[in-house]
């Protein structure tokens, strides 16, 4: 058994840092600039994914697709304001990546919880 409020806490303070490192610049981040197109991709989808199922583990009182919409959403809007700040780029790719991860996240949660199987 998990302790919800525990829970909530790292998921909370896991989207502090994202959004501080999303905003910060690029350079001030050790071994960012050594990162790949690819590899930035799968960063996005692994923080994503992480965020998502954080979320979930969350049990807030909404449906889990809507916790996973609001997650994204949080990944849209730090692409929002990269497209207006100097040090960083608004790709369509990362909101993508993000995307992908937030949903394989939902359907593993699913299907980890489904007990008709």
């Amino acid at each position: 058994m998990q302790n919800i409020p525990v829970v909530r806490l790292i998921f909370y303070f896991s989207l502090l840092i994202i959004f501080i490192l999303s905003v910060v610049n690029a350079d001030l981040i050790p071994r960012f600039n050594g990162l790949s197109f690819v590899s930035d991709k799968i960063v996005h989808f692994l923080m994503y994914f992480y965020l998502a199922y954080a979320g979930l583990l969350c049990k807030f009182a909404i449906r889990n697709y809507l916790t996973v919409l609001l997650i994204f959403t949080f990944g849209l809007f730090i692409e929002f304001i990269h497209f207006f700040h100097p040090y960083r780029f608004f790709e369509y790719l990362d909101l993508l990546a993000n995307l992908i991860g937030v949903t394989i996240a939902l359907l593993i949660f699913e299907l980890k919880n489904n007990k008709s199987y």
